[in-house]
């Protein structure tokens, strides 16, 4: 284990944020957690140093802190995971109040919970498609193949209204974008570029000839006579296609292996499928979907955080994979518990102003995911051995890169 120092004495640990046994939580972060709630790390990429924070309520104090600002990364080699930064400079979440506000209101208008349930119908049918295709294969036949890969990637091309034609460029964009490995730096920074161009051209048509997709209204709301400007607009698209189909297509096959592994929870829900958007809830708190942290904020003054001292231009990253597992807050946090009264929010869509604009559309694509899956094909199961199902080592999301079942 890495000898981690609480305070400013010595040199910080080098963090490893690569545990690719399954979907078990990563020792690493769970001693921090435990013995060093506050400290500081050296990550694998970018200058300096930074704070790790990873206890549940430091990371909401962090996360909704306003003295600790995403705005000023911009132009910071910021520590990191990925070699080259995954946001823009003009992307929301590089942005603070109030212009965080002013981007988040018109978005809002465009990209309500009405909206996203009133795709829910499409999403259902999709999915009972899928299915069938996946029926027609095997079996034995591949969840992640004919479903988790698909589905959500379907999902927000046909709320956004990418070209059918298209919608492999995206996916193929955002998997390189996501690497870890140092060799890929080139490649994922010309994967940003090469989906920016797109969206630049994209949305400068929708400005055009505005249709009826989330694009095009995004391009026509107005709070008053404000509007977003063509950057914003371009960067919002392409951030909503990244994170509207990564994360999900990942927890699909994520969640699938997770009940599979857990044959009482598998039970629970198909006797009680009403349980199914409580179950969604706890396997989003239980399941850790990614590797490591995402983007950090930066001290603008002098902090105190417990008993450590965060200095103004300090950046701080936050655990939300730890912070799910606090004890303190989620008793018998490591069982899974369908069944948790009284249970505090989960932070898996992040906290504050930054929270994941996304979580609706993510939360119902699920929703119809393990759903439909679990109706179709009721007698479900794992077609290996657990053990034997291979996982993803270079991405910073957490998934299986195949899932063999049977039924």
């Amino acid at each position: 284990m890495v000898n981690v120092r609480l305070h400013d004495q010595g040199t910080a640990p080098t963090c490893p944020f690569r545990h690719d046994d399954a979907l078990e939580p990563d020792p690493f972060l769970t001693r921090m957690r435990v013995e060093a709630p506050v400290a500081k790390v050296r990550m694998p990429y970018g200058e300096g140093e930074a704070w790790l924070v990873t206890r549940y309520d430091d990371v909401r104090t962090v996360t909704s802190d306003r003295r600790f600002s995403r705005a000023a990364l911009v132009g910071r080699d910021f520590p990191r995971i990925t070699p080259a930064p995954i946001a823009q400079s003009e992307a929301l979440n590089l942005m603070d109040p109030p212009a965080l506000n002013r981007v988040r209101g018109l978005v809002a208008r465009a990209f309500s919970t009405s909206q996203v349930e009133a795709l829910r119908p499409w999403t259902r049918r999709t999915t009972e498609e899928l299915l069938e295709d996946l029926a027609r294969q095997g079996p034995p036949a591949d969840v992640v193949g004919h479903l988790a890969d698909r589905l959500p990637l379907m999902t927000i091309c046909e709320l956004l209204d990418v070209p059918e034609a298209d919608r492999p460029l995206m996916r193929r964009w955002a998997t390189a974008m996501m690497s870890m490995r140092a060799a890929d730096r080139t490649t994922a920074a010309d994967a940003k570029a090469a989906m920016r161009a797109y969206f630049d051209r994209l949305t400068a048509a929708r400005r055009r000839e505005p249709g009826n997709d989330l694009v095009s209204a995004m391009a026509v709301a107005r709070v008053g006579d404000d509007v977003l400007t063509d950057a914003e607009l371009s960067v919002l698209a392409m951030l909503l296609v990244v994170t509207g189909h990564d994360t999900t297509t990942y927890q699909i096959a994520n969640f699938t292996y997770t009940l599979l592994t857990h044959p009482g929870h598998l039970d629970l829900l198909r006797r009680r499928p009403e349980a199914l958007p409580r179950a969604v809830e706890e396997l989003l708190r239980f399941v850790p979907f990614r590797q490591g942290v995402g983007i950090p904020r930066v001290a603008t003054e002098d902090v105190r955080l417990g008993d450590v001292t965060i200095r103004a231009g300090d950046a701080v990253h936050v655990s939300y994979l730890t912070a799910n597992r606090d004890e303190s807050v989620f008793p018998r946090a490591d069982e899974l518990d369908f069944d948790r009264e009284d249970a505090a929010p989960h932070v898996a869509f992040g906290h504050g102003n930054h929270h994941c604009l996304g979580s609706h559309l993510a939360r119902m694509v699920l929703q119809e995911a393990v759903g439909g899956l679990l109706a179709r094909f009721p007698t479900l199961r794992l077609a290996v051995p657990a053990r034997e199902v291979r996982w993803n080592t270079v991405s910073i999301w957490r998934y299986p890169l195949t899932l063999p079942v049977t039924w």
